[in-house]
């Protein structure tokens, strides 16, 4: 018995003295050998690289430049939904013609003033002033329908304005009214089967006070 302990002893010392050598060097590191000399390390971002993605017109006269890690703010509303809608890409076409960032129909289009459909892709600037106009035309739109029903339940989920708007853009304000007046019975589908329930709860609880409603609003 104590011939076994005296050989565990002996290997246990072994060992130390082994990982003890291997782990100790008095080897110095020269440090001139990781010289950051002649390197361009200045990765200052220059605010002119600002994308047009994150730009939001406030009139005809005024736009201002908004950060994209927005939350629940506006700006957050309507990237989420452009990306829901297109990826966030103003050059996206769908397999029904809808087009850009947020997937404009062109019968959409001239309600807010814009007649040139091709023209209206190739405008980043534009489809950003034209998501605005329709919210604020689809606000004033559902002003009321806005007032009796957020804060209610409805098939399980509680009624918000941005969600009211969100499915707005998606079926157009018409059938929002119906779901919502039928306490979700009129559900509408679009063509990809995306129902206004869904962008209800999908897009609930952002701020959209920042839309003013306007029965004449125009992109241009």
């Amino acid at each position: 018995m104590v011939k076994h302990i005296a050989s565990y002893l002996t290997l246990t010392l072994t060992i130390s003295a082994l990982l003890y050598l291997s782990f100790h060097s008095d080897e110095t590191i020269d440090l001139s050998k990781y010289s950051t000399e002649g390197l361009n390390l200045n990765y200052t971002v220059n605010d002119d690289n600002v994308q047009d993605d994150y730009l939001l017109a406030l009139n005809e006269n005024s736009e201002e430049v908004f950060s994209p890690y927005l939350g629940k703010s506006f700006v957050g509303f309507k990237e989420a939904l452009a990306f829901k809608e297109s990826g966030g890409n103003y050059n996206s076409v769908n397999t029904y013609g809808y087009l850009g960032k947020y997937q404009f129909g062109a019968s959409t289009l001239r309600l807010i003033g814009i007649n040139n459909p091709a023209q209206f892709l190739k405008n980043p600037r534009l489809q950003e002033k034209a998501f605005l106009a329709n919210t604020a035309r689809n606000k004033w739109i559902l002003r009321r329908d806005i007032k009796n029903f957020v804060g209610k339940r409805i098939n399980g989920i509680i009624v918000t304005e941005s969600g009211i708007l969100a499915a707005a853009h998606l079926a157009g304000p018409g059938s929002v009214k119906q779901y919502l007046r039928s306490y979700g019975l009129d559900n509408f589908a679009d063509g990809y089967g995306t129902t206004v329930h869904y962008y209800m709860k999908r897009f609930s609880g952002y701020d959209t006070s920042f839309v003013k409603a306007d029965k004449k609003a125009k992109a241009i």
